[in-house]
């Protein structure tokens, strides 16, 4: 299987490329991040954020380039790629009619995490998120912070290595950002974060080094 020759490095793209047609979506990025940080990604809207982070996750195939996720080449080693990451997207893709702990049940079956491993992923995500107050109401009944926690809870229950997440605070009150950042660098000591943003205040906030794209590079 492919591996990165850098082993220091738990995300590593090396002239990474995504065209849409004539479009030079992302263009020769080489992004270097070794374990442990926080890294804010940081550009505007259009910048190539989510294209980048697309191609990281495995959802979207690089045009040029090769990206590599705690040594695994996210094209020919997909699926062992993908287990190394945890992925909240701007809207999380939540079953609204399911209570809390329901959904994340539902998740840890589908990562194949059963039986005691399972209780005890699914307690230690919703104690993680600070979900306990709800755990047994149904989602649909959550406000937008509360769905970002249980977005999050999902993506880190199978205890990735790697947090990418894309925008997580874009429809939050004031609040909710602030709890959100506090549970970010609660994170920060066992993960290696990748936070997607247009926002110079949430990079400075929370993040040990900013990385800045712009017009996909």
């Amino acid at each position: 299987m492919p591996q990165s020759d850098d082993k220091s490095l738990i995300i590593d793209t090396v002239q990474l490329g995504r065209r849409f047609g004539s479009v030079k979506a992302v263009t020769e990025l080489n992004l270097k991040i070794p374990h442990g940080q926080v890294v804010g990604f940081l550009g505007p809207n259009g910048a190539g954020k989510t294209t980048t982070i697309r191609m990281l996750c495995g959802s979207l195939m690089p045009t040029t380039g090769q990206a590599f996720v705690a040594g695994h080449d996210v094209v020919r080693d997909r699926l062992q790629a993908q287990r190394q990451i945890g992925y909240l997207p701007e809207s999380a893709p939540l079953y609204t009619e399911m209570r809390v702990i329901e959904l994340l049940k539902f998740r840890a079956r589908l990562q194949g995490i059963t039986g005691r491993r399972s209780k005890h992923l699914v307690s230690q995500a919703i104690r993680r998120c600070w979900l306990e107050s709800v755990q047994r109401r149904p989602i649909g009944q959550l406000s937008k912070g509360y769905r970002q926690r249980v977005g999050l809870a999902a993506a880190l229950l199978h205890e990735p290595p790697v947090v990418i997440l894309d925008e997580p605070t874009s429809g939050l009150d004031p609040v909710q950002i602030r709890e959100f950042r506090g549970l970010l660098r609660e994170l920060a000591g066992t993960h290696t974060i990748l936070l997607s943003t247009h926002i110079l205040s949430e990079v400075e906030m929370t993040c040990d080094r900013v990385v800045i794209i712009a017009q996909g590079s």
